[in-house]
């Protein structure tokens, strides 16, 4: 599963992406590192299983992060910072006229947030957006509206759960 909190922001936005992960069983490598895929991201933090991560126990690149030592099960959380404000690939998410949009077919996901960001990696997703309520006032994302309500300096948020599981776009 993945659930994303995108905080829209007036320059940026940050993205904390909780990934519940399960190696797969018929891997031919079970001790191999978790290779995620991630474009024009800023690494903000990193936590597994509730444990902040020391630079020694990752390795950041330009577009990947790498961990060697992950268990069977565990939850990753990552907090980035994103500049869809600046994204002019159409890839992600980025500013369009006055909203924000996605667009993660086929690969555009890993420039939302560090994910395996491959068609046959299915997941379940939820997805709770922050914005200032005047200029964003739809807060719109895939799935059934859960739950929504205001915050402090005229933003409010709204939470999504998409119950299907399907591949990062």
């Amino acid at each position: 599963t993945i659930d994303l909190d995108v905080d829209i922001r007036e320059d940026h936005a940050l993205v904390r992406a909780t990934l519940e992960i399960t190696r797969n069983p018929k891997s031919a490598d079970a001790h191999a590192p978790l290779l995620l895929d991630g474009e024009e991201i800023e690494l903000v933090s990193l936590t597994l299983d509730g444990r902040a991560l020391a630079p020694g126990e990752y390795v950041l690149g330009e577009e990947s992060l790498s961990i060697a030592k992950v268990p069977e099960r565990f939850t990753l959380e990552t907090v980035s910072r994103i500049r869809p404000q600046k994204n002019t690939r159409l890839e992600g998410l980025y500013a369009s006229g006055s909203g924000f949009v996605t667009q993660c077919e086929a690969q555009g996901f890993r420039r939302i947030t560090w994910f395996i960001d491959r068609p046959d990696v299915m997941a379940r997703y939820t997805n709770t957006i922050h914005a200032e309520r005047g200029r964003y006032p739809v807060l719109l994302s895939n799935g059934n509206l859960v739950a929504a309500g205001d915050e402090a300096g005229a933003r409010h948020w709204a939470k999504w759960d998409d119950p299907f599981p399907k591949p990062c776009y």
